[in-house]
């Protein structure tokens, strides 16, 4: 027997399968989209899925996390829009390391209109990897984001001017590390060479030189087609998004805590692009380490910004068809 929703009758499973699919508009680390989930009569579990994982640039899978971390959120989020509040069990079994969480126990209270809100923001949101316009952020902006990251049991430290610049040295010498690793660079050019497959980096999201910013961004090892303008990122401002621990449990809420941050800001209409390339080399990550006194774990880089309005900025990544990401065969006869 299917549950049903009180206010609308509609089953709870179509509510999870929907939940499921709008969790795919997350970000992801080269949009590789490495999630999977699976809807059950009464709750919804995320899986990894390891054919996905960067095993060159990620091999102790902390952007996996993070990124299944981002969907997790968005799924929470959808859920929320729609009246249902779930319990949420993270590496719920040991003897699953690939089951990442369960979201079970689920309550109707009503559909919240900032989940609502939320889920409109998920649908427009982007990486806009050009210069940000001379417009700075409003400092109430930054506070916001700021409270929507903590509230996800996630910090996030900005920068001053001195950190800025050694951010910058930082970034420089883990895009050299990872120039001279083979491996490295033949898997980056696989998830930029993806176009027609639902994943990866197209052409037209990747700049089509390299941009004028203090911290230098990532070289993708081809020139894509998104004009970046004459502008320059001198009223960006850049944080690291960090927490207590450095764990698998802890790198899911770190993507939670990111999902929360991006969605914030694309409401407020702030541009937020995560910088991974510094924490994937162990010694510049121990460099952003320093920067936070040592008081916890780095898991990005954040670039934050107004997008110059003159320009026109990049298309959305492509999706991987919901077929890929979401396995409904468990309640098939009850979706509606």
């Amino acid at each position: 027997m299917s549950h049903q929703t009180p206010a609308t009758d509609r089953p709870l499973t179509t509510a999870l399968a929907e939940a499921a699919g709008t969790a795919s508009h997350a970000p992801s680390v080269h949009n590789t989209q490495p999630w999977r989930w699976k809807v059950l009569p009464d709750s919804l579990e995320l899986r990894v899925v390891r054919d996905r994982q960067l095993t060159a640039t990620d091999p102790e899978g902390r952007l996996l996390a993070i990124s299944c971390g981002a969907g997790l959120h968005h799924a929470r989020v959808a859920l929320a829009a729609e009246g249902w509040t779930p319990v949420v069990e993270r590496l719920p079994d040991p003897a699953q390391p690939d089951l990442l969480a369960r979201l079970t126990g689920l309550r109707h209270t009503g559909a919240d209109p900032d989940a609502m809100h939320m889920v409109q923001c998920m649908q427009v949101r982007h990486t806009d990897r050009r210069p940000v316009s001379e417009e700075p952020v409003p400092t109430a902006a930054l506070g916001e984001i700021d409270r929507a990251a903590t509230r996800e049991g996630v910090n996030l430290r900005l920068l001053d001017d001195e950190q800025k610049l050694q951010l910058a040295a930082a970034a420089q010498h883990a895009a050299a590390v990872e120039a001279k690793d083979p491996q490295l660079c033949e898997e980056l050019a696989y998830w930029t060479s993806r176009a027609g497959t639902g994943a990866g980096l197209p052409p037209e999201v990747l700049p089509e030189q390299a941009p004028q910013t203090t911290v230098p961004a990532r070289d993708f090892g081809r020139p894509g087609s998104l004009p970046v303008g004459p502008g320059h990122d001198r009223a960006a401002v850049y944080g690291i998004l960090w927490g207590t621990e450095d764990e698998p449990d802890s790198w899911l809420r770190a993507g939670e805590g990111l999902s929360a941050a991006w969605l914030t800001a694309t409401r407020l209409g702030v541009s937020l692009v995560p910088l991974s390339g510094v924490v994937e080399v162990e010694g510049t990550r121990q460099v952003l380490r320093q920067l936070l006194s040592g008081l916890g774990f780095p898991y990005l880089a954040l670039r934050l910004g107004i997008a110059d309005p003159t320009h026109a900025g990049p298309p959305h990544t492509p999706r991987l068809d919901t077929a890929e990401t979401v396995d409904t065969s468990a309640v098939r006869d009850q979706l509606s």
